[in-house]
């Protein structure tokens, strides 16, 4: 088998596939079972936390793969790549802060009663 480039070291494609799982679908696996606790979606707060975490994990992945690919290459890693890199970092970060804040509000908010799963409300009927 034949290395492509003939290539043999690190790179960064070498963690790509690892930011992804992590960033990408264990990240949003924990917002699902926050969202199903918290009842994060459906607010504008969770609209931005939503692009601003995406656009982070795609400028940070996107900027390893161009590194990575470079770096196999041969070239020179221009350094504007580590640059956008942290933007896509600054992205990440705003994302986890509006998730924070949004679960900061959710926890302020009063506790209320809902019925039992499977039980429809019945309204205006005492015992």
């Amino acid at each position: 088998m034949e290395i492509a480039e003939d290539f043999t070291g690190d790179t960064q494609l070498a963690l790509m596939h690892t930011h992804l799982l992590a960033l990408g679908m264990l990240g949003f696996l924990i917002v699902l079972a926050l969202d199903k606790q918290f009842q994060l979606s459906g607010t504008k707060l969770f609209t931005y936390l939503f692009w601003f975490y995406n656009a982070g994990i795609a400028v940070t992945v996107g900027m390893m793969g161009v590194h990575g690919c470079l770096t196999v290459l041969g070239d020179d890693v221009p350094e504007v790549v580590p640059a956008v890199a942290g933007v896509g970092h600054i992205l990440l970060t705003v994302g986890l802060i509006l998730l924070f804040v949004l679960l900061g509000k959710r926890l302020k908010e009063p506790v209320q009663e809902q019925p039992p799963a499977g039980e429809p409300e019945r309204a205006g009927t005492s015992v």
